[in-house]
């Protein structure tokens, strides 16, 4: 053995090339010794059990997101062919808001699938749409077979009419509607555009808080069920459900939200992203941003969310020697990720409202050079980032983007990374 081997399976080490670049009682200072970027790398969930929890802090001369689009490889053809003809490219992703309809179109002829994972047979993955609406669900209605779905609005308002109560939303709340409950949606506002996660595996629930305690993050008391209310209507409508992937319709000569009376505890519901008690870092170091996470739900691994719901709310930011913005990553999870209004504090160009990104398992990701930039040099008091709502629907699955999806994404999204300057050594 070498004397400068470090024995051990799975220990904690710490070595330096060059003295002075490992930062000594943080992980992300604001400027690492030498221009270096500091970056983590998972290759567990950020929630992993403590004892199975394995990651690494790197310090690198430039960010590994920093790169051109992947193209395909034509040698070695026998290893990692792929299963089909058309592999995905391990590129990031990102679309501009979609437009809206010209013909009136209701909420249901609007929805938009962006990106998906697992059979919805297997009772396990996600799926992200978009939706974009100018017309009420009149003598229509709709039910989602394959799983659970939360509405995120982006733009105008939902009155979601449920076989189990009325919810009303808009930009800034968010509505969970349980797997099979049938609903239709008018719009108070004519026009409304938003997210749909749609989750075919456990139910989504409060995360666990751990060291956290009993309070914080969201809070059981604020989320709002309906009450009984119902449709006593006798005219033809149509119902159409999701059902393994595919849309069916049938005809009815009645309202199917004629539930006068019901109790248990699956129901429909909503939340005020606005009411999250944010948790954070009042020393150093950035948090990792499962601390962020609204609505979880567990794969058979424990740790590794089949979906988590998370978001980055208007939070103080006050962490001392700090690079403050989320650093550069890379991540055995996969991240869709969406923004509601305002701006992401780590991306100063091309991700709008409605817009939508998605970073699959160990793509490199991170700040832009503006951001990176911005944050390095920026004098630390502290600061309120504020008028912003962005979220992001994570996976353990990575997510295969449809074709609509491949074929409207951003054709430069990869130079967000490019021209960050080589750190420069003794």
């Amino acid at each position: 053995m070498s004397s400068t081997d470090m024995p051990g399976f799975a220990n904690h080490f710490a070595t330096e090339a060059v003295a002075g670049a490992l930062p000594q009682g943080r992980n992300s200072p604001q400027r690492p010794a030498f221009g270096l970027y500091a970056e983590q790398l998972s290759g567990t969930a950020f929630t992993a059990p403590r004892h199975e929890n394995r990651r690494s802090w790197l310090y690198r001369l430039r960010p590994s997101a920093a790169h051109p689009p992947y193209r395909r490889y034509e040698g070695a053809p026998l290893f990692a062919p792929g299963t089909d003809d058309a592999p995905l490219p391990p590129n990031r992703l990102r679309w501009d808001p979609l437009a809206m309809p010209d013909a009136p179109t209701d909420f249901v002829d609007g929805l938009v699938t962006m990106m998906a994972n697992r059979d919805p047979a297997s009772l396990e993955g996600c799926a992200v749409h978009i939706y974009r609406a100018n017309a009420d669900m009149a003598d229509r209605y709709f039910f989602d077979a394959d799983g659970e779905l939360l509405l995120i609005p982006e733009m105008g308002r939902l009155d979601i009419r449920t076989e189990m109560g009325r919810i009303e939303i808009g930009p800034g709340e968010v509505a969970l509607i349980p797997r099979g409950v049938r609903f239709r949606v008018l719009l108070p506002d004519t026009r409304a555009r938003g997210y749909v996660a749609e989750n075919h595996g456990a139910l989504f629930r409060l995360p666990e808080l751990g060291p956290i305690g009993s309070n914080g993050l969201a809070n059981p008391r604020d989320f709002l069920t309906p009450s009984a209310a119902y449709e006593d209507r006798d005219a033809p409508v149509q119902l159409i459900q999701k059902n393994l992937g595919s849309l069916w319709i049938t005809d009815l000569d009645h309202s199917p939200l004629d539930v006068v009376a019901w109790h248990g505890n699956l129901a429909p519901c909503k939340y005020d992203l606005r009411l999250f008690n944010v948790m954070g870092t009042v020393s150093y170091d950035h948090p990792d941003p499962s601390i962020f996470t609204v609505l979880t739900s567990p794969s058979h691994a424990p740790g590794r969310a089949n979906a988590d719901f998370v978001i980055f709310p208007p939070r103080w930011m006050v962490a001392e020697d700090t690079f403050r913005p989320p650093w550069f990553h890379r991540n055995v999870m996969s991240e869709a990720m969406g923004l509601i209004h305002g701006a992401y504090d780590a991306k100063a160009n091309g991700f709008a409202p409605g817009g939508l990104s998605l970073h699959n398992l160990m793509a490199g990701h991170g700040p832009d050079v503006a951001s990176w930039e911005k944050a390095t040099n920026a004098e630390l008091a502290p600061h309120k980032i504020d008028g912003t709502m962005a979220f992001m629907v994570e996976t353990c699955w990575p997510y295969r983007p449809t074709r609509f999806a491949l074929d409207h994404a951003q054709p430069d999204y990869d130079s967000a990374w490019g021209g960050f300057p080589k750190a420069k050594l003794p």
